[in-house]
C-alpha cells in the first residue's frame, strides 16, 4: 500500500513540477490569424480524454474536476510550460449495438469529452515533451524530433482502464490506463 502512496505522490510531484515555468523561449502559441515566423516549426497538439459525469461516484471529492469545466492539460517542452484548460462537452455513445450486444467502444455512455487542440510555434530540433493529467495524476514523456518546412501534429490517444465484468472492455469510467502518443500518425 505504501508504494501505491510513494507512486502517486511521486507522480503528482513530477506533474506539479513540469507545470512550473523555467523557461519562456522555447514555443509561442499561435492563434487563429497569426502568421507563423520565418525558421519555425508549427506544432498542432490535439489530446482527448473522456469522464464520468459531476457526481457519478458517491463518494468522490467536491474537488474533482471530472465532468465540469476547465479540465487541465499541462505540456512542458524543453522547461517551459503551459497548462491549458477545456470546457468538455456532454457525451452520449451507445453502450449496445444495433444487435443488443454490448458494445466495445472505450467511451460508450454518457459523460464528458475533452479535447485540447494548439497549435504552438518552435524551432526544428530535438525537444523533450512532457505531458500530464494533474487531474488524473498520469505524465508521459517523450522526444520529438522536428524537421524545418514540415507541419507535424502531435496527438495523444487515451487507452482507458479496463473494467473486469462480464468481459475486459477499456471503459472510460475506470479512468486513464496511458496515452498512445503519434507524431504526424507515427507512434513514439
Amino acid at each position: 500500500m505504501s508504494l501505491i502512496l510513494l507512486g502517486c505522490a511521486q507522480t503528482s510531484q513530477a506533474i506539479r513540477q513540469n507545470a512550473q515555468r523555467q523557461r519562456m523561449d522555447i514555443f509561442t502559441e499561435i492563434k487563429n490569424d497569426d502568421t507563423p515566423a520565418q525558421g519555425f516549426v508549427i506544432l498542432a497538439i490535439k489530446a482527448t480524454i473522456k469522464t464520468h459525469l459531476e457526481g457519478y461516484y458517491l463518494l468522490e471529492s467536491k474537488e474533482s474536476i471530472h465532468g465540469k469545466p476547465g479540465y487541465p492539460f499541462v505540456i512542458n517542452i524543453d522547461g517551459q510550460a503551459a497548462t491549458w484548460k477545456v470546457d468538455g462537452q456532454k457525451e452520449s455513445l451507445p453502450r449496445y449495438d444495433k444487435d443488443g450486444k454490448t458494445s466495445h467502444h472505450p467511451e460508450a455512455g454518457e459523460g464528458v469529452k475533452y479535447i485540447l487542440e494548439k497549435k504552438i510555434q518552435l524551432r526544428p530540433g530535438a525537444h523533450k515533451v512532457f505531458f500530464g493529467l494533474p487531474a488524473d495524476d498520469y505524465f508521459k514523456e517523450m522526444a520529438v524530433t522536428l524537421k524545418e518546412g514540415d507541419s507535424p501534429s502531435l496527438e495523444f490517444k487515451p487507452i482507458y482502464k479496463y473494467k473486469t465484468r462480464p468481459t475486459r472492455i477499456p471503459d472510460f469510467k475506470k479512468g486513464i490506463k496511458e496515452y498512445e502518443v503519434n507524431l504526424s500518425n507515427e507512434r513514439i
